[in-house]
């Protein structure tokens, strides 16, 4: 079975996505992230484009389980890839416009 998505990229977070079922057919356009919590949608920031992926069980993603996307885009409708252990440091200083915001 294929599933078609497509992906997106965070403007708050490097390196976070968002992969959003695509439907194969359809004659209206429809809300991406309709299905997506508006909680989600507002820890995610603006989303913007990356690609459009036709997902199968045949082909392997980089960080993360093909089965485990496929299965949540079915589900829930979308995935959200969190950046890999380590990329984000929790005791990095502040850059100085950003203090006390």
């Amino acid at each position: 079975m294929i599933v078609h998505c497509a992906i997106y990229k965070s403007s708050k977070k490097d390196q976070m996505y968002l992969y959003v079922a695509c439907p194969e057919q359809s004659d209206k356009e429809l809300d991406p992230f309709a299905n997506v919590p508006e909680m989600l949608q507002q820890a995610f920031g603006r989303a913007t484009f990356v690609m459009n992926l036709h997902l199968d069980t045949e082909r392997k993603l980089a960080r993360v389980s093909i089965l485990h996307v496929m299965d949540s885009l079915r589900t829930k409708g979308y995935f959200v890839q969190m950046p890999p252990e380590g990329l984000i440091n929790p005791n990095a200083v502040e850059p100085e416009g950003l203090r006390g915001a």
